[in-house]
């Protein structure tokens, strides 16, 4: 996976750079006046990172920043073709640019107000015990929102042939757990500023001030209280620590609080015996927070999630608040990204494999495929060859180690099937309800892998990236 991305990367800087850009290894880049004995980084690269600022709609800026930025322009040109709209539109095209127009107008999404969101706001006020709380959470969770916890499948880490069902500790909001914890200035002074954008967006919901404030409150108390209970991030690099395979009784027993069966038939899960349970003391902190705090709570905290997860689709006061904390505070963004870049990204996101075949045709195509699959054989031969001349290496090991080259998958430029993405509507004027609609094509598509076997040929990236 990581040699065909580095491949694909290879090949598409050399499409592009090869029709607008000198090639891409420039020596008028180098800061001659720094000594490469004492920096050699200033050296290598100053001369271009003065020449190149960070754009202030980035929060860091590279040679690969620079190809994904044409990157875009090549998809922004595809979608504006799709979207024109004509008789002439395939179905991919109808799908790509439709999504694409609907995002783009922010017009209709401002005078739309709150009403594409509304029945929803209504399934949550609408909660009454611990069943109505389960069968939202798992629609919530269906539609992209929720937090609390993350429900998928995943590669069973002791056979990694099969695919199971996994909970990961999730619920968050800010970047990471310390975020939460950390007791030095800055951070404090973060999180206050993070409760203050929250209390803004329950405001723009049309709480009250003082109910606005009370709520927001309540969402941070409850994160913070999810992030004691969660690993920090080294403790996570250890798949030890990640891998614990319960039975679904046992999860009952673990945190008998959330109606599981209810859950896992509502999220729409098939049946399934076993699951790992990454962080079974996160779960055991969860179900104690289900018990002590009132329904009310969890209904500030599942409104929030629900808001936050869908801002950029939300009328301009609710985008500008969201750019304001989450990209001008924490990334250090000074500008807000081009509507069409968002979206490009919103297309490439949910219909990714779909705007992908689109891209291939337009930079890359069965012909750059090709060519690079007999580089990557002709590398092949040649590993395979050195590593039977090695002297040092034993025949046994040897004999390993062509195993392993043997079993590399190659993943050059694009799939070679297709995602299928009939059963995703797309349908021009809605944007929430595009965005609700991808993320639960996704969220089936994924649920159900449980119990099947490991596809080695899928493709976890799209083309373009």
């Amino acid at each position: 996976m990581r040699l065909g991305k580095l491949l694909l990367y290879g090949l598409t800087t050399s499409l592009l750079l090869a029709q607008t850009e000198p090639p891409p290894f420039d020596v008028s880049t180098i800061d001659r006046s720094a000594n490469p004995c004492v920096d050699f980084y200033q050296y290598a690269c100053g001369t271009w990172m003065a020449q190149n600022p960070i754009p202030p709609d980035q929060a860091r800026w590279s040679r690969f920043d620079a190809l994904s930025e044409r990157n875009q322009l090549v998809l922004k040109g595809i979608l504006e073709k799709a979207a024109a709209g004509g008789a002439g539109r395939t179905p991919l095209e109808q799908k790509i640019g439709d999504y694409y127009a609907t995002c783009l107008d922010e017009k209709a999404i401002d005078a739309q107000g709150l009403a594409p969101l509304q029945p929803e706001l209504d399934r949550i006020a609408g909660i009454r015990d611990r069943n109505t709380f389960t069968e939202e959470l798992a629609r919530l969770h269906r539609l992209g929102g929720g937090g609390l916890f993350s429900f998928t499948s995943s590669a069973d880490q002791k056979n990694s042939s099969q695919m199971i069902a996994a909970i990961y500790q999730g619920g968050l909001t800010l970047p990471d757990r310390d975020y939460y914890l950390k007791t030095d200035a800055k951070s404090v002074k973060l999180r206050e500023h993070y409760q203050a954008h929250v209390e803004k967006v329950f405001g723009l919901l049309g709480y009250q001030p003082a109910e606005a404030a009370a709520k927001a409150k309540v969402v941070v108390d409850l994160e913070t209280a999810l992030a004691r209970a969660s690993l920090d991030r080294v403790s996570l690099r250890d798949p030890t620590k990640r891998y614990h395979k319960y039975t679904r009784h046992e999860l009952e027993s673990l945190a008998p609080e959330l109606n599981w069966d209810k859950y896992f038939d509502a999220v729409g899960a098939p049946r399934f015996e076993n699951l790992n349970v990454s962080v079974p003391p996160f779960l055991r902190e969860l179900d104690t927070l289900l018990h002590f705090r009132p329904v009310e709570e969890w209904k500030a905290y599942l409104t929030w999630h629900l808001v936050h997860a869908q801002s950029d689709l939300l009328p301009a006061a609710f985008r500008e608040a969201a750019f304001e904390f989450f990209d001008r505070e924490l990334r250090g963004l000074r500008e807000m990204r081009p509507r069409w870049k968002q979206c490009v990204a919103a297309v490439d996101g949910d219909l990714g494999e779909a705007l992908g075949q689109k891209f291939v045709e337009r930079t890359f195509g069965a012909e750059g495929k090709q060519r690079m699959l007999t580089m990557v054989a002709a590398l092949r031969q040649a590993l395979a060859k050195d590593i039977r001349q090695l002297p040092w290496m034993t025949p046994a090991t040897k004999e390993r180690a062509l195993a392993k080259l043997s079993a590399m998958t190659e993943k050059i430029g694009y799939p070679d099937k297709w995602r299928d993405y009939g059963a995703l509507p797309v349908v021009r004027g809605k944007a929430l309800a595009n965005s609700f609609a991808a993320n639960e094509f996704q969220k089936a598509r994924s649920l159900r892998k449980i119990g099947k076997d490991t596809d080695p040929a899928e493709w976890h990236m799209t083309p373009p990236r």
